[in-house]
């Protein structure tokens, strides 16, 4: 078997943002007067930061959210942002059996970077401002072996990359969702990860 290096997307996976992104969206709000609707933005998060402002804002005035939204991030994002259930014992036991933890997210990677230092999240790599097939580039790149995510776009890239999806259903898609979109293993949260690796590593040995 390769060398155990387990991705895990971050949003909703690794760490609930929801806060801190409704935070951030209202002071978005602020700046630009422009309304948008906090709980419905919190409901759906996953895809990249565009797809939603596109939602609010016109198509000319996109860019321009993207760079005030990214300002405002660090003050009203991080500090309400928390851990999700299993998070911080999912990555220790990937380092347990001698593997590595990388966290691949459509998030921009300083910002994800900043969540990870401010919840001590011990993570080896990082790939940032990736989406669905995109996200396979970086889980090829740096070897990786499974992919965790909570969105049917992870199981995309964990399917365009080779390896096996591991889903958590505590984000905007179902469990049927994440099966169909050819999740290998789904899980009601990261408390039932490490089981579920030690499974699919026996698996793998006997194949």
């Amino acid at each position: 078997m390769p060398l155990l290096t387990v991705g895990f997307d971050l949003d909703m996976t690794l760490v609930d943002s929801r806060p801190g992104i409704a935070a951030t969206f209202r002071a978005l709000s602020a700046r630009t007067g422009v309304y948008v609707d906090t709980d419905a933005v919190v409901s759906r998060l996953g895809p990249p930061l565009r797809t939603e402002l596109a939602r609010w804002f016109p198509a000319d005035q996109v860019e321009a959210a993207v760079l005030v939204y990214r300002e405002l991030y660090p003050a009203y994002a991080i500090t309400p942002t928390v851990p999700m259930p299993g998070a911080e014992a999912a990555i220790e036991a990937v380092h347990a059996r001698g593997g590595r933890v990388m966290v691949v997210t459509a998030k921009m990677g300083p910002l994800a970077r900043l969540h990870l230092d401010h919840l001590g999240l011990a993570v080896d790599e990082l790939a940032g401002d990736l989406f669905a097939e995109q996200k396979a580039t970086a889980l090829r790149e740096h070897g990786a072996t499974h992919y965790v995510g909570d969105h049917t776009a992870d199981m995309v890239a964990a399917d365009t990359a080779g390896v096996p999806g591991i889903a958590v259903a505590t984000g905007p898609c179902t469990a049927q969702e994440l099966r169909d979109a050819g999740a290998a293993q789904v899980l009601d949260d990261l408390t039932g990860f490490p089981a579920a690796l030690d499974a699919m590593i026996r698996l793998a040995l006997t194949e």
